[in-house]
């Protein structure tokens, strides 16, 4: 049971759990309504098996800088309980069982969008952004937002003028991704500098990375309206996504003006990005 969940901590569940909700997000745009539950449960599958196959390799790879951090401790035991040969095999049949899958049962557009998020997550941000450029995790958004558009392409296989809906959406989550991961970093500013990641906070100073926080998010509100604003959902959406961003702004504000609230600006975010996305959800299958 143990070792069971170290393999669990190691798969990093919280971003499964992100990234199998934006990727149901993501089919309920492109279909229009609740997507088929067997094409559903596949898609959802590839999803989830290629984040946790990736953030195990993530882990692997980061294990020097990670034994240095305080705040992961945790992940550190997991992976010397766990071993690094067992867990790249466990890695290495999650990825390729979640490809084989989605090339053999969901479509070739789809198949290269996984092997896409992939390669930007494991080698692409991990080997390269993260520990070279303090705006890593600008263009290192991009795995993180890819599946919204991995779910949309389990329904809508060819790439046609309607993937401007859910290219809205990638956007949005490419752009919740620096004040996310800046408001941890301000929070861990000295554990991100022991364990040697040029964050924005370390290199920029802080008072500079609050501006670009308060930047990104000023931009997310209008964003999300999007949804609202062309039909795809309702005034229940709309006011959703008025009152979430509302708050997240309020919050960041809070944090520019007395620097602080880092922890409450990274936790909140988390929560905004999947009540934006449950929202969409709901509104599309059970209100308009």
């Amino acid at each position: 049971m143990k070792y069971l969940k170290a393999i669990i901590s190691l798969s990093k569940p919280n971003i499964i759990l992100s990234v199998g909700l934006t990727g149901y997000t993501g089919m309920v745009i492109a279909y229009q309504g609740a997507p088929p539950m067997g094409l559903s449960f596949i898609s959802l599958l590839c999803l989830i098996f290629s984040a946790a196959g990736s953030a195990m390799v993530n882990n692997i790879i980061e294990r020097e800088n990670d034994e240095l951090m305080e705040r992961l401790e945790a992940r550190v035991k997991a992976l010397k309980l766990v071993g690094i040969r067992n867990l790249s095999m466990i890695a290495a049949f999650l990825i390729t069982t979640s490809l084989a899958l989605s090339f053999l049962y969901i479509n070739t557009l789809n198949f290269y969008l996984i092997f896409l998020a992939i390669i930007s997550y494991t080698v692409y941000y991990t080997l390269f952004l993260k520990k070279s450029s303090p705006f890593g995790t600008v263009l290192g958004g991009i795995p993180g937002a890819l599946p919204v558009i991995i779910g949309y392409s389990s329904i809508q296989p060819e790439l046609s003028i309607a993937y401007l809906d859910i290219i809205v959406l990638f956007l949005f989550m490419m752009m919740w991704q620096p004040p996310h991961f800046w408001a941890l970093a301000q929070h861990l500013l000295d554990d991100y500098e022991k364990g040697g990641f040029p964050t924005m906070p370390i290199v920029y100073g802080q008072e500079f990375t609050n501006y670009l926080i308060m930047i990104y998010s000023l931009a997310l509100l209008p964003i999300s309206l999007y949804f609202w604003i062309v039909g795809i959902c309702s005034n229940f959406y709309g006011i959703m996504a008025i009152v979430l961003g509302s708050l997240f702004l309020y919050l960041v504000f809070l944090s520019f003006k007395e620097k602080k609230y880092y922890k409450s600006v990274f936790l909140f975010s988390i929560l905004y990005m999947l009540l934006i996305n449950i929202s969409i959800v709901l509104d599309i299958i059970f209100i308009k």
